[in-house]
């Protein structure tokens, strides 16, 4: 399976639940999570979507640690 694969189905999966999953970039960082997701109870989710069996580089888990340190919440899928 395909990381573009997981990401549509996460996109549809938001919008069926009224919320959005947005593209996350920073022209200043390359690690960021790849989607923000919004859902409409408030809430906000970091979204980084991986293959299976791949993991989160050392620098997408170093900007993952520091999001979650700050009380965000951040999923790897």
């Amino acid at each position: 399976m395909l990381e573009k694969t997981i990401e549509a189905a996460l996109i549809r999966r938001v919008k069926a639940l009224g919320g959005m999953a947005e593209k996350f970039t920073s022209p200043q960082k390359r690690s960021v999570p790849d989607r923000l997701v919004t859902l409409p109870d408030g809430r906000i989710i970091f979204v980084e979507l991986k293959a299976p069996s791949k993991k989160p580089t050392p620098k997408q888990a170093l900007d993952h640690e520091r999001r979650r340190a700050l009380g965000c919440d951040v999923r790897v899928i």
